[in-house]
């Protein structure tokens, strides 16, 4: 969520409560300052710096006070007094996404809920869809609501993690005590979320290594310390286990450690029908203990008949047995990808000129990239208009002369409307090279409403790609209800893409889907979504997506010539 969207949640949030309390006069007041703030096309922390809050329509020197208070402290005392004045359970109510705080007296006066506990109990007992204007959609989605902050407590985004295992990684390997160092779990498997972090290390020197470890800069607390196993809670409150191993059983750990728990089971249930017994000190024959492979983690796939199987791989979908038959597909690699095919500049919403970001693409060794600013129903990003874009494309193609090393395409993030047209003229979007069609408004439509909206958008003849297909965000929003399986097959009817959002909170489509869209004929693009040049580093989270959906370097078009990109016509 931007900066400017979080003021806006804040005082729409302070403007409901007051609205409960009758004073409609300030909740006007901040409602009023919600929808400026929202409409706003500059970071409001700059507006604030020169001291021109109150120049903002709407905003008086009380609101401007407590918008600057938020800056600076990340609190505001105001909301904090609101909610601390509502009944017991109501603020913790409001915490949940779809709640707001009228919604929440509600439950409160009508049910007598007092805690989130509660309500719960309350919708899986069929009372809340008793309430006039609730219903049993409206129950499901507050139980789906309530699981999803109960795992936000406990699961880290991937993309939070990574910059922290490359941090650990270095430090450990820096160690003359370490031979080897890796990531296991979730993380190696590249899983969107992660609980806890298994570092596995390889020495002989164990005492040394868990010094090292319990040592670390980011470290809040150690919860555990030994010679082979430790654990700290960083100052994020992410936990981290570390096992010191001796360098001759350090495969099988990493194979037991890395997971999944499916992966394994059906491993070690082979293993017995083979006559060998799988654990994490090694293979071994389950006839007379002998030792048959610990050292090396693709040797004791091997001694079992298998291949070797990538981590991002390993959920007991069916990678065991395309391992035992040697069918296992090979993977795209990140070294394969030469475009970036969903990025924003400053013409709309993003941070930086178009120039900026092509430079950063050329650091990256990248061949080509399409700018997919946003169009005018997005008011909020300052999306362009028909004249606007045609202003953009002229542009492009003169940044595109200057910048011999990396092809610049002229592209769009076009809004997908409810009636599923699009908000920019056809004859404007045959002009460009690159169009990703998106849903970003009406997520609450009905699954047949909205599927067919999207197929709408996938049979205009200029659209390339369906951008983040779901609207999901990890954590923070659930997917709208939309038939993929319709989807994709229009979608493979008319040669249109499936994105792979690369956003951390998005990787929209997810591994699941992508697997299907692949099994579909559906061909996979992806899309940083980068709204500054240092976001286009979100590409291999959406090759990692790929990855786990069994995608090769072919499924995927980025790894594509720009000339057969462009080619790839309906």
């Amino acid at each position: 969520m931007s900066f400017n969207a979080q003021i806006a949640t804040l005082l729409y949030e302070i403007s409901e409560i007051l609205t409960i309390k009758q004073d409609r006069f300030r909740s006007r007041a901040y409602s009023t300052a919600s929808q400026r703030v929202t409409a706003l096309t500059e970071d409001i922390r700059e507006i604030a710096v020169r001291g021109e809050l109150e120049d903002i329509p709407g905003v008086g020197k009380g609101i401007a006070a407590a918008i600057t208070e938020y800056i600076e402290t990340g609190e505001s005392m105001i909301l904090q007094e609101l909610r601390e004045s509502l009944p017991q359970g109501v603020p913790e109510m409001i915490t949940i996404e779809g709640i707001g705080p009228r919604i929440a007296m509600r439950l409160h006066e009508e049910l007598g809920v007092t805690n989130v506990q509660a309500l719960e109990a309350a919708a899986k007992e069929g009372r809340v869809r008793e309430l006039k204007g609730f219903g049993s959609k409206k129950e499901e989605n507050i139980l789906k609501a309530i699981e999803e902050k109960r795992s936000r407590s406990t699961r880290f985004l991937l993309g939070e993690v990574l910059p922290i295992i490359q941090g650990i990684l270095t430090y450990m390997g820096e160690s003359i005590a370490v031979q080897q160092v890796e990531v296991a779990g979730s993380a190696r498997r590249m899983k969107e979320t992660v609980g806890d972090l298994d570092i596995l290390v390889s020495s002989t020197f164990p005492e040394e290594v868990t010094r090292r470890f319990v040592g670390m800069p980011p470290v809040a607390r150690v919860l555990a310390q030994g010679p082979t196993k430790s654990t700290v809670v960083l100052k994020n409150q992410l936990q981290v286990d570390l096992r010191v191993l001796p360098p001759e059983s350090y495969g099988a750990a990493l194979q037991y450690f890395t997971g999944s728990k499916g992966h394994n089971v059906k491993l070690r249930t082979i293993g017995v029908r083979e006559g060998f017994k799988l654990n994490e000190y090694g293979l071994f024959r389950r006839d007379d203990d002998t030792l048959v492979e610990s050292r090396d983690e693709a040797r004791i796939y091997e001694a079992m008949g298998m291949d070797w199987m990538p981590p991002e791989l390993r959920e007991n979908t069916g990678e065991i047995e395309a391992a035992m038959e040697h069918k296992l597909p090979e993977l795209i690699e990140l070294g394969d990808v030469k475009g970036d095919l969903h990025m924003h500049s400053n013409w709309s919403d993003g941070k930086a000129p178009i120039e900026a970001m092509a430079e950063k693409a050329m650091e990256m060794g990248l061949e080509y990239i399409a700018v997919c600013d946003h169009t005018k129903s997005l008011r909020i990003a300052n999306g362009l208009d028909e004249k606007r874009l045609t202003e953009q494309i002229n542009a492009i193609k003169y940044i595109d002369e200057q910048n011999p090393n990396v092809k610049i395409l002229a592209g769009t993030e076009c809004d997908i409307k409810r009636d599923g047209k699009l908000d920019i003229k056809d004859s404007v979007l045959a002009e460009l090279d690159w169009v990703v069609a998106s849903v970003h408004s009406g997520f609450k439509m009905e699954e047949t409403e909205m599927t067919a909206r999207i197929i709408k958008a996938i049979h205009n003849p200029h659209v390339r790609a369906i951008g983040h297909p779901t609207g999901r965000l990890i954590q923070r929003r659930s997917p709208y209800a939309v038939n993929l399986d319709k989807i994709f097959e229009a979608a493979a009817e008319h040669d249109v893409f499936m994105e792979i959002n690369c956003y951390p909170d998005r990787l929209d489509l997810s591994d699941v889907d992508s697997r299907r869209a692949k099994e579909t004929g559906v061909k996979l693009c992806l899309g940083s979504d980068a709204h500054a040049p240092k976001e286009l580093e979100f590409i291999p989270m959406g090759v990692a997506v790929a990855r786990r959906g069994w995608l090769g370097a072919d499924d995927v078009v980025n790894t594509w010539s720009v000339e057969k990109v462009l080619g790839y016509r309906k």
